[in-house]
């Protein structure tokens, strides 16, 4: 039990450190705007920023099943950035345009599951990683 919350746990976190530091490495003038209030509509700039939240939700799959390969402790990981998505993106609802929002929080748990797939999680809730 510990080690399944421990995976998710990890695969929150990486995915939170790796969304800080990308934003802060390549999005800091969006960054910056976005917290001053101001409107986000640069198509080009919400496509990277949507490619940095796959690559992140990727990540956290493969981190979350390679600690636990569970579809199941992997869905656990997805659910909570999805939750913690919405809360973010409430905040910003008025700053960027709908289909950035719908996009962003529509892929969180689809690509978290496709990277534990990719680690090779098994569709059983309690299948344990095999050791590498």
């Amino acid at each position: 039990m510990k080690r399944r919350i421990l995976a998710v746990v990890v695969g929150y976190a990486v995915w939170t450190a790796l969304w800080l530091g990308g934003n802060a490495l390549f999005f800091s003038e969006l960054a910056a705007a976005a917290q001053a209030g101001e409107a986000i509509t640069d198509g080009g700039a919400l496509a990277g920023v949507l490619g940095l939240s796959f690559v992140c939700s990727l990540i956290a799959g493969l981190v979350t099943a390679s600690i636990w390969a569970s579809r199941r402790v992997a869905l656990i990981t997805g659910a909570l950035l999805l939750l913690t998505g919405i809360g973010v993106q409430a905040s910003a609802w008025s700053l960027m345009p709908v289909w950035y929002h719908l996009v962003f929080l529509a892929a969180i748990v689809p690509l978290v599951l496709l990277g534990a797939r990719m680690r090779g999680a098994s569709p059983q809730a309690g299948a344990q990683a095999s050791p590498a």
